[in-house]
């Protein structure tokens, strides 16, 4: 029988972006300054000293930008607003410029029938919230609310598709235990109270959401299949404390009202007891998942890995991406069952999905060859495809990223994107993989029968 990879006539096929990432501008017209602005100008913060001021240009160059992604074919568009440029104390006066953006935004991708799914924090908190103690302030909550609401009233008639925060995992972790992301703390106790208080205001947002909007709303998580490196007692402890710390830390609580017991043992002392009035109002009723897959990991135990005393082992004849992730496949397949066995068959989006391989910073002509990016696509689209048949309520994919960008705290060191970009001059050319996305788009994956 011929292998068909046929998706749901239904089914979106988007790209993914985050504001910081691609705006630039970030001051401009009445911003305010995010703890990211901050950071990334902070020396030695970030490769090569390497800020978000020009990034791709995107909030000048905006209907550019929507005229390649109607060019590519595509359906649907992950964006996310920059909280200190709608709101530049992060609550009190609405910066009216700056909201401005995201409705002419949203109004040029409905023009070209591209459906806008909006994630409301994607990492860069208000400076002046960060200020008065950030994650760490209890009231964080109230104002993550307050911001909610006033995108919610100004683009909820537009948009159908609202996500309140992107990964709390690298939020926490490497903005307040490892330092390596804003706002750049190191500290143990800390990174559980910063966790909590994203669920709470998570919960806060969707709590205003059914008071005001008419659509749906989810969380976005990464998830890190985690495989013990062997069959012993210390690697099978060693993968499950890695398991609950990265994987299961929020969706146990926003779908089952609970932490993982492993978090007890991951984070010692520094754990607190929260209260189960806290617990209850997180496990507020969400729409949808969204699932960030990049890799696996193979976990060996590691007394001197901090905090959870587990490692990597690098896998021999494997392909490995330019941020040292492992091309694996399957593991989005399991990922997508996963979800689906221990959270309940919720639709599911995966709303981010793809790989940094090497491209030269400039580009003479007008296409770029990336065949190792292409052949991530093809498989990775695959595997989706194989957990649609496994029953799984998978309703679309967005390619991480439409743009190379700024990718973090390493800079523009790492390029995701389908289009390249110049960022000595803001050209942006197509890549082999932009290609081969708007073939699988046109043909709704059958394409795929074929590559």
């Amino acid at each position: 029988m011929e292998n068909t990879f046929q998706f749901p006539d239904t089914f979106l096929w988007g790209c993914a972006t985050a504001a910081y990432q691609i705006e630039g501008s970030p001051l401009a017209q009445g911003a305010g300054r995010s703890f990211w602005h901050r950071f990334s100008h902070t020396p030695g913060m970030t490769r090569n000293g390497d800020t978000g001021d020009i990034a791709c240009d995107h909030y000048r160059r905006m209907e550019q930008d929507v005229a390649l992604m109607a060019d590519l074919g595509l359906n649907a568009y992950r964006f996310s607003i920059s909280w200190a440029r709608v709101l530049p104390g992060g609550e009190g006066g609405v910066n009216q410029l700056g909201l401005d953006f995201y409705d002419r935004l949203v109004d040029a991708l409905l023009k070209r029938s591209i459906t806008p799914m909006v994630t409301l924090y994607h990492w860069d908190l208000p400076e002046a919230l960060d200020n008065r103690g950030g994650w760490l302030n209890p009231r964080v909550a109230d104002w993550f609310a307050e911001y909610s609401r006033v995108c919610f009233r100004r683009l909820d008639d537009r948009v159908g598709l609202w996500v309140t925060l992107n990964e709390p995992w690298v939020v926490t972790d490497g903005g307040y235990l490892h330092g390596t992301l804003a706002p750049g703390h190191r500290n143990l106790f800390e990174t559980p109270v910063a966790s909590h208080n994203l669920l709470r205001s998570h919960s806060r947002a969707v709590q205003v959401y059914r008071e005001v909007g008419r659509h749906r709303i989810g969380i976005v998580v990464n998830i890190e299949p985690k495989h013990p490196a062997t069959d012993s007692a210390e690697d099978l402890a060693a993968t499950e404390r890695a398991d609950g710390y990265m994987n299961r830390q929020y969706l146990e609580p926003v779908i089952h009202g609970r932490y993982p017991k492993a978090l007890q043992e991951v984070f010692g002392e520094a754990w607190p007891e929260w209260p189960q009035k806290d617990l209850e109002e997180i496990r507020r009723p969400i729409d949808f998942i969204g699932l960030n897959y990049y890799t696996r990991e193979v976990v060996r135990h590691d007394p001197a890995r901090y905090p959870v005393k587990a490692s990597a082992v690098r896998q021999p004849n494997a392909t490995y991406t330019e941020t040292g992730w492992e091309v694996y496949p399957p593991a989005l397949t399991d990922s997508l069952a996963w979800l689906k066995e221990n959270y309940g068959n919720l639709p599911i989006y995966i709303t981010e999905n793809g790989a940094a391989f090497y491209d030269p910073p400039t580009v003479e002509g007008e296409r770029l060859e990336d065949p190792l990016r292409q052949s991530y696509l093809k498989k990775h689209i695959k595997a989706a495809h194989d957990a649609l048949d496994a029953g799984v309520d998978l309703r679309g994919y967005f390619v991480w990223s439409l743009l190379d960008n700024l990718e973090w705290s390493q800079g523009y060191s790492k390029r995701f994107g389908l289009i390249h970009v110049d960022f000595s001059t803001q050209k942006r050319t197509r890549k082999g993989s932009a290609d081969l996305y708007q073939q699988i788009i046109a043909s709704n994956g059958r394409v795929l029968e074929r590559v």
